[in-house]
């Protein structure tokens, strides 16, 4: 009898990590050239944090945020709106059995650093910190 593996609880593995590594870079250079003709994404910067690719590689979580965090919204409605141009686009970057489906999504990852920035730089932790130092 085969033993049954939970790899969701492992993580991505090092496929997935090296795919979405090479289309974080692609969806980042084809933003970055303007090769979208959107009046929505006209002289917006966007930076593009990270890409999560699903196990099969068929569908990859694009997490994007517009410089300044402005009118984050349309931004992403934008480019869902233009996901098709923008996947023949990486396409023609990346060599992949598949064209990975894309689904942009909001990067929260910065409010949370700013959140544990603010947490950091309270007195009570500060004085923990302090007291641990001295052990």
């Amino acid at each position: 009898m085969v033993k049954q593996n939970d790899l969701s609880a492992k993580g991505p593995s090092q496929r997935q990590l090296r795919v979405g590594e090479m289309l974080r870079r692609a969806v980042s250079d084809v933003l970055l050239r303007g090769d979208i003709h959107d009046a929505d994404l006209a002289h917006v910067s966007v930076t593009v944090g990270e890409v999560r690719s699903t196990p099969d590689l068929k569908l990859a979580i694009v997490y994007v945020l517009p410089l300044g965090g402005e009118n984050a919204n349309i931004v992403i409605d934008a480019l869902n709106r233009n996901k098709y141009e923008i996947r023949r686009s990486v396409n023609k970057l990346v060599s992949l059995k598949y064209s990975p489906d894309l689904k942009f999504v909001l990067d929260r990852t910065f409010d949370q650093l700013d959140e544990t920035r603010r947490l950091l730089d309270q007195e009570i932790v500060k004085k923990d910190v302090e007291s641990s130092d001295d052990l």
